[in-house]
């Protein structure tokens, strides 16, 4: 029997969108390699009627309740006091958090102020989680069998918290079941067509193996879940699975591993020795912006050239006037130019260069959403023409992600 957890995220700005909730996808990510099934998320305000209904309602669904946001300095932050009366006892100051917060203060050089003495403050029921990341502590508490944790909002204090406190207790406390998983990453085709090439296989599989279609930008992600008590069974048939599903699918995998496409692109390029470098009209660094995200890409990529002006591309670059007259600024062939240019310019393995027409005007007659894609290496250039139909921002976002899809298709399909 699987344990049910339920997510309380506190705060106004998460419910007027003035802050991304990414505290429940980490946390449920952790969980579930774990074993723990996160049942509900529910966001409310800086409310004291709005969390205690919430913790009132989450504690009939689940086993665990994890609560984050609300512990800070300021006026609003009213998880404390109110987790003080729910579980009774009134609050006390911890010694301990209160030589840490003075200590912090200390080193910054800067006056304490009462509110931040306060932060020492905790409710007499709870067991305090020491943050080292920061001056709210993390509170454990148990009642009637159930467990409730509260984390600060911050979301490097509460992952600190999380993986020095919380995680080790609930192995330690639930570690019965083990949950196992493996991904399939698609491109070129979409969620409908992926669903009626498998759907006998997927109708095939056992009940304690559950198939999603996870769709992304023009990518969609298969991913098996699997349950059971024996991790070494569990996996070897879930990995059976998914060999099926791989031999179905064909060329339209991309890869076979749960990470960003980034990460992905960097195993190949430093396990194979190769170097890339990018020319960049449309996207204007995106491209660079999300490989560089990873660390260790300074091994492999060699730099970006944004060139959105016409003249950027033919006096630094070196694409041909006589190609853009012919053919256009949004073509396979400036793309292809692009890409030679970005090679050879910045000395790489491989080149990628890609133009288009975001939107919301177009230009010569190209329709809105056009972009060209041309990769190079030594032997081979290849281009090809895709058309969004979003608006401009989302558009972006899916020439980015398409771009690496053929950088990752092009050297793995080229060079092994």
């Amino acid at each position: 029997m699987t344990t049910a957890v339920s997510i309380i995220t506190i705060g106004d700005e998460l419910l007027i969108g003035q802050t991304i909730d990414t505290n429940s996808a980490w946390i449920g990510q952790r969980l579930n390699a774990l074993g723990l099934d996160l049942v509900r998320r529910v966001a409310v305000g800086d409310s004291r009627d709005a969390i205690w209904s919430a913790l009132d309602e989450e504690l009939t669904k689940s086993q665990i309740v994890i609560i984050t946001g609300g512990l800070g300095p300021t006026a609003d932050d009213i998880t404390k006091p109110l987790l003080a009366e729910y579980f009774g006892g009134g609050m006390h100051t911890d010694e301990s958090v209160l030589a840490h917060v003075r200590a912090i203060f200390e080193g910054l050089g800067r006056p304490m102020l009462d509110r931040n003495l306060k932060q020492a403050e905790v409710p007499r029921a709870c067991d305090v989680l020491f943050n080292k990341r920061g001056t709210a502590p993390g509170m454990w508490f148990e009642k009637d069998g159930k467990i409730i944790v509260s984390l600060p909002g911050v979301p490097h204090e509460m992952a600190g918290i999380m993986e020095d406190k919380v995680l080790p207790r609930l192995q330690e406390r639930f570690s019965g079941g083990v949950i196992v998983h493996a991904s399939i990453i698609t491109a070129g085709e979409g969620e409908s067509f992926l669903a009626e090439k498998i759907n006998d296989l997927e109708n095939a599989l056992p009940p304690h193996i559950k198939l999603a279609f996870l769709p992304g930008a023009r990518m969609v992600k298969l991913r098996l879940t699997g349950r059971g008590t024996d991790k070494t069974l569990l996996t070897n048939e879930v990995m059976r699975h998914q060999s099926l599903l791989l031999e179905r699918l064909g060329k339209i995998v991309i890869a076979t591993e749960d990470i960003p496409l980034e990460a992905i692109l960097l195993k190949w390029f430093t396990a194979n020795k190769k170097t890339l470098a990018l020319a960049e009209s449309c996207t204007g660094g995106s491209i660079a912006d999300n490989l560089t995200n990873v660390e260790g890409a300074s091994g492999y990529f060699k730099g970006g050239i944004v060139c959105y002006y016409r003249s950027v591309k033919e006096d630094l670059l070196g694409v041909r006037k006589e190609t853009i007259d012919k053919y256009g600024i949004v073509s396979e062939e400036t793309a292809r130019e692009m890409a030679d240019a970005a090679r050879t310019k910045l000395a790489a393995d491989v080149g990628l260069g890609i133009t288009g027409f975001l939107g919301p005007t177009t230009e010569a007659g190209v329709p809105v959403g056009t972009v060209c894609i041309a990769i190079s290496d030594a032997t081979q250039t290849t281009a090809r023409t895709f058309s969004f139909k979003y608006e401009r921002r989302r558009n972006k976002e899916v020439a980015v992600s398409v771009a690496m899809q053929q950088l990752l298709r092009f050297v793995t399909e080229s060079h092994g």
